[in-house]
């Protein structure tokens, strides 16, 4: 053997022997095959034409009378702090953010394969002015929406209601939501207590942050790098379409291929069809959230608008415990590059393998009167189980083999950021799916129920 093959010999040994104690300890290495077509940079590789859009400076102006606020008026103009993206990104929470009807089609995969679905049509006020500029100027402890949702499916469900009302916050009111509820068969109206941010909704992975929305001077901002996304939602070999409800009114069979992460109208798709976003960490406060359970959260927000169509969510000891995908689609033309809103979502808990999906269908603007707002958004409406706004999707699905991929996990993208170690038998699943084209269950089970 050559004193060259010799040398290329204990080189790959030491390779090996790295990565085999990096996968002991946890880490999971940067291979060669991740960045053969590597779509993501940091902050030091961005030219300086792409940081000058950004303001770093760490004592930038405060608003007069509020100063947890940025004293720029809101949406902000460029260069923007890094605060201020993250303001860009709390436009998009999962509700829209206009006065609408909508049907949310939505089901779960629990982590043993059984599969429950669910038909909801909500309809939703909120307070002048539409967008996340009424929540802002709502003085603290002020109710700036409210959503209606209806049960319409599974049967056993029809004609249960919930009532959202959704509170503006400061350091000191700290109160969200206030929640009422009717059940068809008990036939009367209960008030909940203040869903607590952390609690997950009944059988799903996500909580009521995830759903409710974050704001954003709860969090310190970083500007982590720009990358390009190309697909969020992936659909199994098993259904390769969906049925949407079209404009006006039909049903269009629409091909999974044909389905594109910011909808037809945005016009800043890459040659290659992919969507440029910049990666955005938001840390709690501990002034503001002390022993939240989502200490770290990552956005991919794409780099004209601030949609937010990936966000990973790392809990107190750096374990992934959320990751969420969207496909967008602008449903409100009239707010501009303000008016998009989820199309699909997807939330997966990577530690226990819950897994959602909610798909908005029939978007229909409504200009609520002050009539349609006493009697619709009233606790008291609910009893009269009265469906204002008979809504139908066909959107849905209805076997487990159908449901959508669990999200890819990227895992060569920023590896000094993002830290994806999961069980054992999840790798052994997500695997087993790749291989499969669709949803499949393997391994053990024991550690998820």
């Amino acid at each position: 053997m050559s004193r060259g093959q010799t040398a290329a010999s204990f080189v790959r040994r030491w390779l090996g022997g790295i990565l085999v104690l990096g996968c002991w300890l946890g880490w999971t290495p940067v291979l060669a095959e991740d960045n053969q077509n590597r779509t993501w940079r940091t902050l030091d590789e961005l030219s300086a034409e792409e940081l000058a859009r950004f303001d770093f400076s760490t004592d930038t102006p405060r608003h007069a009378d509020i100063p947890y606020l940025p004293a720029e008026a809101y949406p902000f103009k460029p260069p923007y702090t890094p605060e201020e993206v993250g303001y860009r990104i709390m436009e998009f929470p999962h509700m829209p953010r206009w006065n609408c009807v909508q049907i949310e089609d939505t089901g779960t995969l629990t982590p043993t394969g059984y599969l429950f679905v669910q038909q909801i049509i909500a309809l939703v006020h909120y307070r002048d002015p539409e967008g996340l500029m009424g929540q802002i100027l709502a003085e603290p402890g002020e109710v700036y929406s409210r959503w209606l949702t209806q049960d319409i499916a599974p049967p056993e469900n029809y004609g249960n209601q919930m009532l959202f009302s959704t509170f503006r916050t400061d350091q000191h009111l700290t109160k969200k939501a206030d929640l009422f509820g009717y059940s068809l068969s008990m036939r009367r109206v209960r008030r909940f207590p203040q869903p607590r941010r952390q609690e997950k909704f009944p059988n799903a992975p996500m909580a009521y942050d995830d759903f409710l929305g974050r704001d954003a001077w709860e969090f310190a901002w970083r500007i982590v790098g720009t990358d390009v996304l190309y697909k969020t939602a992936r659909f199994p070999k098993t259904r390769q379409s969906i049925t949407l409800q079209s404009e006006d009114g039909t049903f269009q069979d629409v091909p999974a291929s044909a389905i594109q992460l910011m909808g037809d109208d945005y016009p800043f798709y890459t040659e290659d069809n992919g969507v440029k976003c910049y990666l955005v960490e938001a840390i709690a406060k501990a002034d503001w959230l002390p022993d939240y359970y989502a200490p770290r959260i990552l956005f991919w927000a794409d780099q004209h608008y601030f949609y937010p169509l990936r966000t990973e969510i790392y809990g107190k000891n750096g374990e992934p415990v959320m990751i969420e995908e969207r496909v967008a689609k602008l449903m409100n033309p009239g707010l501009k590059e303000r008016g998009y809103h989820n199309l699909i979502t997807l939330w997966w808990d990577p530690q226990q393998d819950f897994y959602s999906y909610g798909i908005h269908d029939a978007m229909q603007l409504r200009d609520w009167s002050q009539e349609d707002k006493d009697v619709f958004f009233n606790p008291d409406f609910m009893r009269r189980t009265w469906f204002p706004a008979p809504l139908k999707t066909q959107a849905g699905i209805s076997l487990p083999e159908e449901f959508f991929l669990r999200p890819q996990l990227h895992r060569g993208k920023f590896p000094t950021e993002r830290s994806l170690v999961l069980p054992a038998y999840l790798e052994e699943r997500i695997q087993a799916q790749e291989d499969a084209g669709y949803i499949v269950f393997t391994g053990e089970t024991s550690g998820t129920e």
